[in-house]
Formats: structure tokens, sequence, C-alpha cells
């Protein structure tokens, strides 16, 4: 079947090695240039450079590549499109999240999905922010949640929520009795910030320069949960996003001020690969995350009134 044969030359292509396609797909080495032969012949072209210590594609097979991959990926959604035709979700359904989505947002919507959609195996990993934009440009993953999303070419991107953020600080913190602060009344804080790279920073430090705030960075780190544990010990207050804190809060751990002034909000965002079949499973998991963060904004707001 050639849609084994041009599997077979996608992974010679990318691995770079004939022994490393023929693991991939269980096969010998030797069927590996068979089949790569047997393509050559077909279409009468030379597709692999032999005779060279390095491997490398011919003009036609760089082109050979592309087609073939365009070939796997509408043979790989064609089960997509059947199910489409029958109307229903089942399937494989592939997730890339960023940690803290992963870790607060994403829970109680994947059990209520799953409860709905029992036949629809989910897959969920956490990843980095940039790990995501490329995991759902490759093809690796159907649909990638991410904050701030940028926009990219061969993605497309749908905002699903917008997570406010709130200032957190220890109980016994003197700003723990207020229920709101200025951003300019933060100026001298000891501060527990995230990573320079990260977008939540970029954002807090915007806001921090527009008004002139000038803070003491106490510690720096690349993830929610541990700037929520410097806080919880004392080291110094920061800016979070709300629901990342909602059980500390609760709990009493922490305590959560809303910052006024600027509009301090980070927005999540759905990233599928543009002009790829959506399959009923994917479709119904987009429309249900919006209609789940549009119930529960509508619930926090209405709990605040």
């Amino acid at each position: 079947m050639y849609i084994d044969t041009f599997k077979v030359f996608c992974d010679l292509a990318e691995t770079g090695s004939f022994s490393k396609a023929a693991v991939l797909n269980s096969i010998t080495q030797s069927a590996v240039s068979q089949q790569i032969r047997a393509l050559e012949n077909k279409f009468q072209v030379t597709l692999v450079e032999r005779g060279r210590r390095n491997f490398a594609l011919t003009a036609e097979g760089t082109a050979f590549l592309e087609a073939s991959r365009e070939i796997l990926e509408v043979y790989n959604n064609l089960d997509h499109r059947l199910h489409e035709l029958r109307d229903v979700i089942a399937g494989e359904l592939r997730i890339a999240a960023i940690y803290s989505i992963g870790l607060h947002e994403l829970p109680p919507h994947l059990k209520s999905f799953r409860e709905k959609f029992p036949d629809v195996e989910l897959h969920v990993e956490y990843r980095r922010s940039q790990q995501v934009y490329s995991q759902v440009l490759a093809g690796d993953v159907d649909i990638g949640l991410v904050a701030f999303p940028t926009k990219r070419n061969g993605l497309q991107i749908e905002i699903f929520s917008e997570d406010k953020l709130v200032l957190i600080c220890h109980p016994n913190h003197a700003l723990a009795g207020r229920k709101r602060i200025k951003i300019e009344e933060l100026n001298g804080e000891k501060f527990i910030a995230f990573e320079p790279d990260l977008p939540t920073r970029k954002v807090i430090d915007r806001h921090f320069r527009d008004h002139s705030v000038q803070i003491e960075h106490a510690m720096e780190f690349d993830n929610i949960e541990t700037v929520k544990r410097a806080v919880e010990i004392e080291s110094g207050v920061s800016i979070v996003p709300r629901n990342t804190v909602r059980q500390e809060v609760e709990s009493g751990v922490l305590m959560a001020l809303e910052v006024e002034g600027p509009k301090m909000s980070r927005p999540l965002g759905v990233l599928t690969k543009r002009n790829r079949a959506r399959s009923p499973a994917q479709k119904e998991f987009v429309a249900a995350l919006k209609r789940d963060f549009a119930a529960l904004s509508e619930n926090g707001a209405n709990g605040e009134h």
C-alpha cells in the first residue's frame, strides 16, 4: 500500500537515517531501501542522493516530501471525516496545554467531557508555551491551550477565557486585610516574579513601567505553583491569575486582592492547525470549553455583586 511507503519516505527524510526509518516502521533497513527504490521507479525520479556520507534529498525528493506529508495528513484525517458524516463523537483527541491551564482550568472540563463522550480517547500533555505551538504546527496534537496566544503562520486561535490577574499575599502581610489595592501602592514591595520570558511576566512588567512602579525582585520562578509556595512562606507578594489560587484563597492560606487601575487579565486561547479538518470530537471539545468558561465567568461575576 502506497500510504505505508509514503510514511516510510517521510520518516527517512525527517530522521536522515535508513536504520531509524526501519525501526519506526518495524521493517528491515533493506525493506526501506526497496520501498524508496520502488517510489523512484514508479515516478521516474531520483529522490535521495546516493554515494554521499551525509544523507540528502534531491530537489525532486524535497517536493515529494511535501506532497507525501499532505497525502498522509489527508489519510489520517479520513477517520475524522467519516465520523463527521455519521455525526459520531468518538476517536482519539490529543491535547497539549501549558502547566497552569492543565493543572487549574482543564481538570473539571476534562471530567465532564469524558462523562458525556466516553467514546473519545483523550490524551493530555503538559508543556511550556513554545512547545505547545510547535506540537500543534507539527500535527503532533489536535488542540493546544496557551495563555496570551500570539499569531503564528498556519495556526488558528480562539480565545475561550479571560482570567483576571490578582495580587496575592500571606495572611499576615500588611495588605492582607484589604480587598483591593492601587498598583502604585506596590512601589518598593518585595515581589515574587515569573521568569522574564513568560508572557504573564511581560504583561505585569509593562503595567509596572506604565505606572512607574519600582518593586524589589525577591525571587523568579518559571511556574505558578512555585510562585504560590514562595508567597505562602512570606517571601513577598505576587500577581497571578485568579483561577490558579481559588483553592488557596478559600482555605485561607493566601489572600487575594483586586488590582485597581489597569485591566490586568490573562487571555486563554485554543490553538488548532489551520486548514486541517476538525473531527466531531475536536469541534465539541472546543465548543464545550467555551461554554464551560463562559458559565464560570458569569457565576464569578454574579458572586462579586
